[in-house]
């Protein structure tokens, strides 16, 4: 964090804590050391590699139903169990597979959730070859800035459920074949590979999120002549 710390002063706003480190931080990162780190180094920083987005894209639609904590603290078990979650190679799961994931006592054995995973896999391999990659495809759906609420509080975020952008992403990859993908996965998704930067006003992290964002090169999409569109840093953010 460094020089972007600031510890505010007066009453904080609502859904800020400060922790006993300093650090203010969205009310839902502030308790369990696992939901520090999680909030302050990965969550709203824009992702553009494709096995973090499946991976992501995956455990969202492991945590339907379950609080993300539960799945952070299965993480690295799920990571071993889905082969890094590599889609070329979860794609190739077969029957064998899936009865071993279920046997798992270290990940959510959920037969709908692990079928999902591996039918997702194989029309990761139909996208990626449609765009050129999945970050291609889902940077598409970025939200714009202008359609974001002008102050980002507590109260404003919890409005945000899901966007348009959401609901549109999640309704075309379900045309595609894609399972647990609901417009509310979708957005969460959006949220933590930083499609959108939901760090509440106030959060040390908004500002620096803020930055890398607009730093942050957008992939291009592959023409069918096999040109890329250009992926160059969006004056959105």
């Amino acid at each position: 964090m460094g020089g972007d710390l600031v510890v505010p002063a007066g009453p904080l706003p609502e859904g800020i804590t400060v922790g006993d480190d300093g650090v203010a931080r969205c009310w839902w990162g502030a308790g369990d050391p696992l939901y520090r780190r999680y909030h302050d180094t990965e969550w709203g920083r824009p992702v553009a590699d494709d096995r973090r987005l499946f991976e992501k894209l995956s455990l969202e639609g492991f945590q339907a139903g379950l609080s993300w904590l539960t799945i952070l603290r299965k993480r690295e078990q799920f990571r071993q169990a889905f082969a890094g979650f590599d889609p070329a190679t979860v794609a190739q799961f077969g029957i064998q597979e899936v009865e071993r994931l279920l046997a798992d006592p270290g990940i959510v054995r959920n037969r709908a959730k692990i079928e999902a995973t591996i039918n997702n896999a194989r029309r990761y391999v139909e996208l990626a070859t449609e765009f050129g990659s999945l970050a291609a495809y889902v940077w598409q759906y970025e939200p714009d800035s202008q359609a974001r609420p002008p102050v980002l509080d507590h109260a404003a975020l919890l409005q945000l459920g899901h966007s348009p952008e959401s609901v549109a992403m999640s309704k075309d990859l379900r045309r595609r074949g894609w399972s647990f993908v609901g417009p509310t996965t979708v957005y969460a998704f959006m949220q933590a590979m930083g499609l959108v930067n939901d760090h509440l006003e106030g959060c040390d992290r908004r500002a620096p999120t803020e930055r890398e964002r607009h730093r942050f090169r957008r992939p291009s999409v592959a023409g069918a002549d096999g040109t890329h569109q250009s992926g160059t840093a969006d004056s959105r953010s």
